[in-house]
């Protein structure tokens, strides 16, 4: 019992230590020295010429890692979108570091309680989950509560139009009128094209950033004006009524799949749970499962069973609309 006590103190302390010195101290040095180059003062002739240009954005504080993710696009691409998208002041770096420490944690613990090396590789992964359903969830917060506010910001974009406001202006009255993030949003596409990006470019970056549907009407309602002309607050109007019927219809899908929803996630987690209890209070009842061949075969079939039923029932309770 103590040499496991000592084995986990050791590889914990292994770990928090490499997080120490390959991401906080790196961070606090650069923290230091901008302190230091912002108390300091600087001769009107020795200040440089600043550029617009916006510098890249670093995936990583640890520059190895930064340069690996730099390189492997089509890894930090989709998770820098879906960080972009909830919200959170992460970089992709911090996400991949916390998820392969959470997963060799969630290994250690498993593996002290349990004393079984197969549970603990099996549960691991499932630690290295969660700061990816943590940052996942925000995201799918952040988006629902775009949809909510986007009506009311489509209204006000439209009552700006009708009292003789230019659409730029009406921009910046929502972005600071409405709370985020739908005002951050709006804000972003005013800053954009009052720095020189057409106007057209900003709100499909909109678009882009927003996966939410109603963002993309907005945004093709618009292009379409000003291609064609017409009377723009009225077609906002149109396009704000049809928005708040659609959110009604979704809001009453999901009260009428809240039992499915809630039998699934009752019978995804069951098993899961049930062995852990067993581990935990009689583990001499789960020592075949993980020592006799046959009981591994068995192991690896429910989990494959398992995984299907659940998304078969994630299939049937997830009501496009």
């Amino acid at each position: 019992m103590a040499f496991v006590l000592l084995t986990f103190s050791l590889v914990l302390g292994i770990i928090f230590g490499g997080y120490f010195f390959f991401v906080l101290r790196p961070e606090t040095r650069e923290e230091t020295v901008l302190r230091k180059r912002l108390r300091s003062s600087i001769a009107p002739e020795e200040a440089r010429v600043g550029t617009l240009e916006r510098p890249a954005e670093r995936l990583s504080r640890v520059q190895a890692l930064n340069v690996l993710l730099l390189r492997t696009t089509g890894v930090s691409g989709p998770l820098e979108r879906m960080i972009t998208q909830s919200g959170l002041k992460v970089t992709v770096g911090t996400l991949l570091l916390a998820s392969a420490l959470l997963g060799c944690v969630t290994y250690l613990v498993v593996k002290w309680l349990t004393y079984f090396t197969y549970l603990g590789l099996a549960a691991a992964p499932f630690g290295a989950m969660v700061p990816f359903m943590v940052v996942r969830a925000a995201r799918t917060k952040r988006l629902r509560l775009f949809e909510e506010q986007f009506p009311e910001a489509i209204e006000l974009l439209a009552r700006a139009l009708r009292a003789g406001h230019a659409f730029p202006t009406g921009l910046i009255m929502v972005a600071d009128e409405i709370p985020a993030p739908v005002g951050t949003e709006f804000k972003l596409v005013h800053d954009r094209q009052n720095f020189g990006m057409p106007l057209g470019d900003a709100l499909k970056g909109l678009a882009e950033r927003v996966p939410v549907i109603d963002a993309r009407f907005f945004v093709t309602a618009v292009l379409t004006q000003r291609e064609t002309g017409g009377n723009l607050s009225e077609v906002l109007d149109n396009l704000a009524s049809v928005i708040r019927d659609r959110f009604k219809v979704k809001r009453q899908v999901r009260v009428v799949t809240a039992h499915g929803r809630i039998t699934g996630w009752i019978l995804a987690g069951l098993p899961p749970a049930l062995a852990g209890i067993l581990c935990i209070v009689s583990p001499s009842h789960m020592t075949t499962m993980v020592t006799d061949p046959l009981g591994i075969q068995m192991l690896v079939v429910a989990g494959g069973l398992q995984v299907t039923g659940t998304m078969i029932i994630r299939k049937l309770v997830n009501v496009p609309y």
